[in-house]
């Protein structure tokens, strides 16, 4: 290097900053020797703090503005101070700019289920994911706590660390919230402000805080999942009888088309073979077997029983069956004013309405005769 760049080097006067990238959050001012000129500007633009180590010591952090870097307790002393030194001075300073905006939609996740009780279902196993942003709080306590003396600290550096903690205080909170698993899709911001309060008080220390965090999704495993959806398909068909009324009816409207098409079909054969069954041995039908039976008739399914349910102090009982019904009127607990209900029924009426049981009530035995 010619004396000529050393000294254009030696009168550079101009300590700033300005980020072409995304992700860095500490970049050291690049000077030779570490020595700073008296009177050189610092610029310290929005989003950025400066911080100022003299001699391997903190000595000041500049918010953002324009400086003059003339006081006393900046060092003066500079290579061009010590022409006889051969620009050497022996005071050495740095300069290090901290990136003081969010750094935003970072990504967080639990690696391993969560086991937590829950007062329903019992021990369960959770996994979540969601997003947060972080930002420098403490530019000073940021760069002793953390970067030290690296000249490019980037987020990287500290996004492991900052998702272990999280993932942690989740954790905590969700194990020992005792909320039911049903209710917490519906409760993701109540508890993202108690993970956020948790995870605050740990990564204060490190000169950070999280200002947004966000729990987008909380899920049971895939087991569970299909035993939950199971039960959620029961609760939704309610009366069972009745849904497979409505299931048989539907199937047979499908069928429909099917049946009309293979109807004719269907007919033929049914009309030959009767004919065959009356002719006997001696049908004269080409390939009729001689003396065969014909085909039997399979007999039709059974009806399907008739249930009620019971109305009683704002609650439903059932359902029951004639027999069970029957039962409760001999012990007393169906009398006539109570009120049932069965499918296909226009409302809740009476049993003694009801024709199928106002008999349960006539063929009571007699009081006995007086003695």
């Amino acid at each position: 290097m010619g004396i000529l760049d050393f000294l254009s080097g030696e009168f550079i006067d101009v300590i700033e900053w300005t980020d072409a990238t995304r992700d860095t959050m500490v970049w050291r001012f690049e000077r030779h020797g570490h020595a700073i000129k008296y009177g050189a500007k610092l610029t310290v633009r929005e989003g950025q703090s400066a911080v100022f180590i003299h001699e391997g010591v903190l000595a000041d952090v500049f918010t953002p503005g324009l400086y003059m870097l003339e006081t006393n307790n900046m060092p003066v002393l500079t290579t061009l101070n010590h022409w006889d030194h051969g620009f050497k001075s022996p005071f050495k300073s740095e300069i290090y700019f901290v990136n003081t905006t969010r750094f935003t939609d970072l990504k967080w996740g639990t690696k391993n289920p969560i086991i937590c009780r829950d007062p329903e279902f019992g021990p369960v196993r959770l996994r979540a994911f969601g997003t947060y942003a972080v930002r420098v709080s403490d530019p000073g306590k940021f760069l002793v706590e953390i970067v030290g003396t690296d000249g490019e600290f980037t987020l990287d550096e500290i996004g492991y660390q900052v998702r272990n903690i999280i993932v942690q205080a989740f954790s905590q909170i969700v194990a020992s919230a005792g909320m039911p698993v049903l209710d917490m899709a519906a409760n993701t911001g109540a508890l993202g402000k108690l993970v956020a309060g948790k995870i605050s008080e740990i990564i204060a220390e490190y000169g950070l805080e999280i200002p947004e965090f966000y729990i987008e999704n909380i899920s049971l495993p895939e087991a569970v999942e299909a035993v939950l959806d199971k039960r959620t398909s029961m609760g939704i068909v309610g009366d069972l009888d009745t849904y497979m009324q409505y299931s048989a009816a539907e199937a047979m409207g499908k069928d429909a088309s099917t049946m009309g098409a293979t109807m004719g079909a269907g007919l033929g054969a049914g009309l030959g073979m009767g004919m065959a069954g009356q002719m006997g041995p001696w049908g004269t039908i080409p390939g009729a077997r001689s003396g065969a039976a014909p085909a039997a008739v399979p007999p039709p399914p059974p009806p399907v029983e008739k249930v009620w349910h019971i109305a009683e102090n704002g609650e439903t009982r059932g359902p029951y069956s004639r027999a069970t019904m029957g039962q409760m009127a001999g012990q007393g607990e169906l009398t006539r004013a109570s009120l049932v209900w069965s499918a296909g029924q226009d409302g809740w009426k009476p049993a003694g309405e009801i024709t199928e049981l106002a008999t349960l009530f006539t063929i009571l035995p007699p009081p006995p005769p007086a003695v």
